[in-house]
């Protein structure tokens, strides 16, 4: 009853969000700006939180969901002057990183992985499988660069010029953002390659700021009497009964695909 009496002092309440798997526009499922909006919202308002705590197992998917989502966190961190951890589990790579970076600071296990700070475009090309079949592919368009990029036809040139000119541009908003968030934290060196670290090897690089588990670090920084409220998406009732049973197979192994990119299952 003590914390529903106005004049006595309650114990120190943090808000927990968790963003957990791939980062897709698809408010049913995984990470999206539009699945997570009321959790998000709560989050920051409910109770009045002392702090928020972001934990995350992501391995990346859709930039702007990812720019999104953590925009929307940094709005309501500067609005409600709260500060924001972060907490790495499995992993927090690519746009799982960039939600990590909307913490005011980032806590890793020895063993995540971290980083992966990169853009990737990945698919297959069929020409010489439909010429072996005997298929012939038609195709008509208005617009010359309407089909472009289509994988049943030999690669242009400049398809792939026009899509690495895409790619900088969102490794550059995705540099940007790191560089923005951690400043004079992260090491002097090229950390925007892609390539990706073990949570401790990412302390020393500057990409977290040390080794912590959410409960004894809030804890730690807030007293051992500290209260937890966990906010997420709430699955809508045909959701619960398996309506959707096909399309969730089909997102559960696209999103096992992202975590085996970085050696995870």
């Amino acid at each position: 009853m003590k914390r529903y009496i106005p004049f006595l002092k309650s114990e120190p309440l943090v808000s927990v969000i968790r963003l957990q798997g791939a980062i897709a526009a698809n408010a049913r499922s995984g990470i999206s700006d539009a699945g997570l909006a009321g959790a998000i919202e709560k989050a920051f308002a409910k109770g009045k939180p002392k702090a928020v705590a972001l934990v995350i197992n992501s391995p990346g998917g859709s930039p702007v969901q990812s720019a999104l989502v953590a925009a929307r966190i940094r709005r309501l961190a500067t609005e409600k002057e709260i500060p924001v951890h972060a907490f790495v589990e499995d992993v927090a790579a690519s746009g799982g990183y960039w939600l990590a970076c909307a913490g005011d600071d980032i806590w890793v296990d020895p063993s995540s992985i971290v980083g992966s700070i990169g853009v990737i475009s990945a698919s297959f090309g069929f020409v010489e499988a439909m010429q072996k079949i005997g298929v012939e592919r038609r195709v008509h368009t208005a617009g010359e660069d309407k089909s472009i990029l289509d994988p049943f036809r030999p690669e242009r040139a400049e398809d792939i010029d026009r899509l690495k000119d895409i790619q900088r541009d969102i490794h550059a908003a995705f540099i940007d953002h790191v560089k923005t968030r951690r400043g004079d934290r992260l090491a002097d060196v090229d950390l925007f390659t892609g390539a990706f670290w073990t949570g401790a090897k990412g302390v020393d690089l500057g990409l977290a700021d040390g080794i912590g588990h959410v409960v004894p670090k809030m804890k730690e920084l807030y007293g051992d009497k500290v209260r937890f409220a966990v906010h997420g998406p709430k699955k809508g009732l045909l959701s619960r009964f398996g309506t959707r049973v096909m399309e969730d197979m089909d997102l559960g192994l696209q999103e096992r695909a992202l975590y085996a990119r970085y050696g995870l299952s």
